[in-house]
């Protein structure tokens, strides 16, 4: 269990990460809302959540889709590659026995 802060409530959290990792995700999650909060002063709590929620999942989304290009480069690089290295690195069989 990790008790976390946001917005000035404290939250008993269960979960299996680290102390710090949630305490860090907690604290993402309160300075975002905080930012949007302060972009408007009659904004009401819940709203600034549910915008949050999404501006941090539009992040989460686009972090996802750069590791997938990433990804892909890779595997390319690593098909181009493949046929430079010696057959016992290429994973072939070599016919030895």
């Amino acid at each position: 269990m990790v008790k976390v802060r946001i917005l000035g409530e404290e939250y008993l959290l269960r979960t299996e990460a680290s102390v710090e990792h949630t305490r860090a995700v907690a604290d993402h999650v309160d300075r975002t809302i905080r930012a949007i909060l302060a972009g408007s002063s009659t904004m009401e709590t819940q709203k600034a959540a549910i915008l949050a929620a999404l501006q941090i999942t539009d992040e989460l989304f686009r972090e996802q889709r750069a590791m997938d290009v990433i990804t892909g480069d890779m595997r390319q690089l690593a098909s181009d590659i493949r046929p430079l290295l010696p057959p016992a690195k290429r994973g072939e069989d070599t016919g030895g026995g």
